[in-house]
């Protein structure tokens, strides 16, 4: 009885082991018809390509910008202008178009990052000047403060409030 139970056991493993071995051999085969199939439908889109390139029909480059950033990644015209020519240039840099919205401090460096009505960004550095006449004097984690020239100083917070002190 002992024997007929070794027999069995041995024939079942056998039939297991050849299933198992058939089963991944159709698979693998299956796999190589795939992977022939995609080869030849990439070789026909290059193929379509290329014909359409020597055909004149050119595609479109794509935009080297970033689409969330806007057009202000490419340094175009949108720029903001230093230098202010007429009265109205100089309104626009006036200090009460903009808003504080981040003060960067290291070590040896201060910055402060202001925003206008258009949603241009400008960051300026302690001591540089927005506009002639306006530089930046002190900032800290709540404010940054510019001095006008030496007639007024011009205090812009976190909470969109700009307070001039005289001198």
């Amino acid at each position: 009885m002992n024997f007929f139970r070794n027999l069995v056991i041995l024939i079942l493993t056998l039939l297991i082991t050849y299933s198992a071995y058939a089963d991944s051999h159709d698979k693998e085969q299956n796999i190589v018809e795939k992977a022939k199939e995609i080869n030849q439908k990439i070789k026909e889109k290059q193929a379509l390509q290329n014909s359409n390139s020597a055909s004149g029909n050119k595609e479109e480059p794509l935009p080297l910008n970033d689409p969330f950033v806007g057009d202000g990644s490419l340094g175009g015209g949108n720029s903001l202008k230093i230098v202010a020519d007429t009265d109205e240039e100089k309104k626009k840099l006036s200090l009460f178009n903009y808003k504080l919205i981040g003060v960067i401090t290291g070590d040896q460096d201060m910055f402060a990052s202001l925003i206008n009505e258009n949603g241009e960004i400008i960051n300026i550095g302690f001591n540089e000047e927005l506009s002639p006449g306006v530089r930046l004097i002190d900032l800290n984690s709540r404010e940054v403060i510019f001095d006008r020239g030496g007639e007024s100083q011009v205090v812009i917070n976190f909470k969109n409030q700009i307070i001039e002190r005289k001198n």
